[in-house]
């Protein structure tokens, strides 16, 4: 029997649904109820249900998701007989880094960009944006009637929304986006190994369904990349969120508002460097995003009593509003595409023009010995404030533009939490910021000073008495409730990023 129709249905036309191999459950966030997936390596026996007539599955690229999802997809497929094959522009040199992972070009298990893109029934594109932003045409063009192409990011849509181009129309268009980066991805199924659940949450979207089969595919990949927790969206709601997300709290306003705080808490008069970036980026990385995850957002206000909590309060308060129009505006250049145009105008000067990095500040350079010392590292009432206002901000704008519950707290207090801090914890703010994507080190260069301007000029200098209903206003927001019970689909380990 078919399956009812679906919130965001895509509009292209299609065969009647399958049977749906996974089965929703129902979550209530906020007042409204979102049908998600629960994955787990319990549901693996389902896969070849989920994934039957793909006989192949191309990875293509080896960045940061194609080494994860591709080790991670042959190791949840053992004895399906479905092959993953990594997909190489010919003479790559990771090529080397493929085989390296167990992918042989002499037994199959690895080949030439093309022709793996001609033999596979789930095609997964996972170059670089610009990339697939350059070559999508040839590759549709490579690819099988009837066969499925997978994206783990929108980026692609947006451009070619932006080029006024169509996909093909005798093609599955599925996205599967985990909500952390590629190494995440890996480490957390490898921990899963112990725990059934553990990896990183994804979101998935049904683009074009030509075949009938597209949400059985689509899930059958997110539960094979070990994802415990798998909920709906768009590719252009998951491309809005996930770029406007890189430029605020995940990457760029972090960068951005630690490197204000750093230099305010050295001007105030006797702090060492070392202490400075303790109560800035050791605090934001560590004790705070642990109470995060730990206790969600008013896990943190719990910590904070007298001063403390009048320090939290006023911070909160003045970044919300200062953070918030600038969050509105980078909302609104992705959702016009005007973000994506300028990040491929970006990557074509690239070679001319390289990017800098960004750890020869002097902030940076105290964070190499910081991070091995003995510092005391607490949870800083300001940064505290700081960091949580903008999250708010973020999440408002998110909310006001059409975003789910799910989205929201994932792509903008998870993702941040169980995923990218632990690895700023552990190597740098600025490692992250000089390593991520290309897409994401250009959103954080460009509007990372932004925020550090506010800080610097907005925040630290205001006097604004904190309204009587501000505080009311945040402990019954009712993201608290919605993160309480996306939180309780967690990965069921935290991450070793050693």
């Amino acid at each position: 029997m078919g399956r009812e129709p679906r919130l965001n249905e895509p509009e292209h036309a299609m065969p009647a649904q399958t049977d749906d191999v996974f089965k929703t459950i129902p979550l209530r966030l906020a007042g409204a109820t979102e049908d998600v997936v629960v994955g787990g390596r319990d549901k693996f026996p389902l896969l070849p249900v989920a994934l039957a007539g793909v006989k192949t599955i191309g990875v293509i690229g080896w960045g940061s998701q194609g080494p994860a999802q591709a080790q991670n997809l042959r190791d949840a497929l053992v004895g399906t007989g479905i092959v993953v094959k990594v997909g190489l522009r010919a003479g790559s040199s990771s090529f080397a880094k493929a085989l390296d992972c167990g992918f042989d070009q002499k037994e199959g298990t690895a080949g030439e960009m093309y022709a793996v893109i001609g033999e596979a029934d789930l095609l997964l594109l996972l170059t670089a944006d610009a990339a697939q932003a350059e070559g999508f045409r040839k590759i549709q063009a490579g690819m099988k009637p009837g066969s499925t192409l997978g994206l783990s990011h929108g980026f692609l849509v947006g451009h070619m929304k932006n080029e006024r181009a169509e996909f093909r129309p005798d093609i599955n268009v599925v996205g599967v986006c985990p909500k952390g980066m590629g190494p995440s991805v890996r480490r957390l199924f490898e921990q899963g190994k112990e725990v059934n659940g553990a990896g990183i949450n994804s979101s998935y979207a049904i683009h074009q369904d030509c075949t009938g089969t597209a949400r059985n595919i689509a899930l059958g990949w997110a539960v094979a990349i070990g994802s415990p927790y798998v909920f709906e969206t768009t590719l252009e709601m998951e491309y809005r969120s996930d770029i406007f997300g890189e430029r605020g709290v995940l990457l760029g306003a972090v960068w951005g508002i630690l490197e204000g705080l750093f230099s305010n808490f050295m001007l105030e008069g006797n702090a060492t460097r070392g202490d400075a970036f303790a109560r800035s980026a050791l605090s934001l990385t560590g004790p705070i995003s642990k109470a995060i995850s730990d206790g969600g957002l008013l896990g943190v206000a719990k910590l904070l009593a007298g001063e403390q909590d009048s320090a939290f309060y006023h911070n909160l308060n003045a970044t919300y509003t200062a953070a918030k129009p600038i969050l509105i505006e980078i909302y609104n250049e992705v959702a016009s595409g005007r973000e994506i145009g300028s990040v491929i105008d970006a990557t074509n000067r690239l070679a001319a023009y390289p990017m800098s990095k960004v750890d020869g500040a002097v902030m940076w350079r105290t964070g190499e010995t910081a991070r091995q010392g003995n510092l005391a590292v607490t949870v800083e009432p300001s940064t505290a404030g700081i960091y949580l206002g903008i999250m708010m901000a973020q999440i408002d704008v998110l909310k006001q533009n059409g975003h789910g519950w799910s989205e929201i707290c994932n792509e903008t207090i998870i993702e941040a939490v169980d995923s990218l801090n632990p690895y700023m914890a552990a190597r740098g703010v600025d490692y992250m910021i000089d390593n991520c994507s290309t897409t994401a080190r250009l959103g954080a260069r460009k509007w990372g000073p932004r925020f550090a301007q506010m800080v610097s000029g907005d925040v630290i200098p205001s006097r604004e008495e904190v309204p009587g209903n501000f505080r009311e206003w945040f402990l019954s927001h009712p993201v608290h409730q919605a993160l309480s019970e996306c939180m309780k689909l967690r990965p069921p380990v935290n991450i070793s990023v050693q």
